[in-house]
């Protein structure tokens, strides 16, 4: 099962619907290191000044890498949304850096509101 883009949050909560089952804790966790060609081509970039591009590109590449294995494992569980979903990054040596994306995979159904009637 494939979680949609628009069920995960930062939240803890989706609007619309109803959390009915909480999954546990779920993660996706890339290490990755800079290459000597892209560290030469960063440093280039810097003598210029503004945006690394370089390096700007890695990270998102990284993040968006990491994001997809935490829906994987969430999916893995049986989950159809994440919620609190957080980022952190540790640098394990130099140029080596961790970067886990973490949240919470549960099971969400739409909330019918009440019919109102008395």
């Amino acid at each position: 099962m494939k979680i949609e883009h628009e069920m995960t949050t930062t939240a803890f909560t989706i609007t619309g619907y109803k959390i009915t089952k909480n999954l546990g804790v779920v993660r996706g966790l890339t290490v990755r290191s800079r290459s000597v060609v892209g560290n030469l081509g960063a440093a280039l970039q810097m003598l210029v000044g503004g945006n690394i591009t370089l390096y700007s590109s890695l990270c998102e590449r990284t993040r968006e890498e990491t994001f997809k294995l935490l829906l994987e494992h969430a999916a893995e569980l049986g989950a159809n949304a994440v919620i609190g979903i957080r980022y952190d990054t540790t640098e394990i040596a130099a140029g080596v850096t961790e970067v886990l994306a973490y949240g919470t995979a549960v099971i969400v159904i739409k909330d019918e509101p009440n019919s109102g009637s008395a």
